[in-house]
């Protein structure tokens, strides 16, 4: 029996053909964001897996073959010449994101740039000029800031934005790991300024400066900070890393980023900020915790259970009032209508699901992607801010606008 025509309205959507370069952690987690999008949403560009770039030609055909991409290059200047190739994904250490990003987009493709930005402001800021003329050509450029997508965060943000916390008058954020609590972990490129830009700041720091910034809907204005290095001396790499993990050698070098960063700022508004990232606290894994208060309530999210909020509502009488827990799981609230039903958790993977998503879409529909360059260079900024107050013993410190 003949089968009918399919309709044009079930044609499959166009392709767009996506290299990526580093395959690391970042890479893996990027991997499965390109590859599972696509399974989940009903998409208007079919994500193709085109190729993976490395500088180790065995080591990133072996990530090809593991994460599904189709090519290996050993060059990013090859894969950014792939016919194949729309759009260009960066997960390489900060000290290459500018000449990366700038030339993609200079080539014609779509970008998309994990976080920090970069690893300094002048580098950011020739990273947002090659966005801004790229966009009048048709080319997209976004950071990747990834907690914005986990559902509970983004459903955070419409109950600020719909007033449900009045006024804001504090913003908190603590983001504690403790790898690096161990003074014989080896000198990886994360403890290497010319590498990594900074060390708790850029790595934690930027996610946390973002999602308050986000969370609130305002900038912040000026900051007073603190770092510290409290292991200045660690055993040199001996063989491979991905920069989390490694081993030492007998032969020690400098650590040139701090462990530690611990600052307080204030918003726009004039609404207080604290926040402390630190990869020394020993016991605390991927502790990720926001809370901010207003006048009429206040909001927590703590990455632990990243399927939750902690609401209180400050309008309700005191003999029944509290916080209560919302389970972000109701195909109502954010991303989550083509998941699971309700109840169902979601983990930290699907937040770079839900990233190419949103790029793919906005790409789709020609509409700028958030967060944009211009936003991964506001919290630059303030990551620069930071650094400045720190080296003044804490003077407060304004932001550049």
């Amino acid at each position: 029996m003949d089968q009918p025509d399919q309709s044009a309205s079930e044609a499959p959507p166009p392709t767009l053909g996506i290299g990526m370069v580093g395959y690391a952690f970042m890479g893996a987690a990027h991997s499965q964001g390109w590859r599972t999008a696509g399974r989940v949403f009903d998409l208007p560009l079919r994500p193709a897996l085109a190729a993976v770039c490395g500088r180790d030609a065995t080591a990133v055909r072996a990530a090809a073959d593991k994460h599904g991409w189709a090519a290996a290059e050993t060059d990013w200047r090859d894969l950014i010449a792939r016919d194949d190739v729309q759009l260009v994904d960066i997960c390489t250490p900060g000290d290459s994101h500018a000449e990366i990003a700038i030339a993609a987009l200079e080539a014609g493709k779509h970008v998309l740039c994990e976080k920090p930005l970069a690893n300094s402001v002048a580098e950011a800021e020739a990273m947002v000029e090659a966005a801004e003329r790229a966009r009048a050509n048709g080319q997209l450029a976004m950071v990747g800031f990834n907690y914005r997508r986990v559902p509970a965060i983004a459903y955070g943000r419409r109950m600020v934005a719909a007033g449900r916390l009045g006024a804001l008058r504090h913003v908190r954020v603590t983001y504690l790991q403790d790898w690096l609590v161990d003074p014989a972990f080896p000198l990886t490129w994360r403890l290497k300024r010319e590498y990594a830009g900074s060390g708790a700041l850029g790595d934690l720091g930027a996610h946390a400066v973002d999602l308050a910034q986000y969370l609130a809907g305002e900038p912040l204005a000026g900051v007073s900070a603190l770092t510290e290095t409290f292991v200045r001396e660690r055993p040199l790499l001996a063989g491979v890393s991905s920069g989390l993990s490694g081993a030492g050698s007998a032969e020690s070098g400098p650590v040139t980023v701090d462990d530690a960063a611990l600052f307080t700022g204030r918003l726009a508004s004039g609404a207080l900020a604290s926040f402390e990232a630190t990869r020394m606290a020993s016991g605390r894994k991927n502790a990720l915790r926001v809370e901010l208060n207003g006048e009429l309530g206040s909001l927590a999210f703590d990455l632990e259970r990243l399927n939750e909020l902690s609401f209180h509502d400050h309008t309700e009488p005191a003999v029944t009032s509290g916080f209560r827990r919302i389970l972000v799981t109701e195909p109502e609230h954010p991303y989550l209508e083509a998941w699971w039903p309700p109840g169902h958790a979601l983990g930290y993977e699907h937040t770079f699901v839900h990233q190419a998503r949103d790029l793919l879409e906005a790409i789709a529909t020609g509409t700028d992607p958030e967060p944009s360059f211009a936003d991964g260079l506001q919290v630059q900024r303030v990551l620069a801010a930071v650094e400045e107050s720190a080296q003044k013993n804490a003077v407060y410190t304004p932001v550049q606008a």
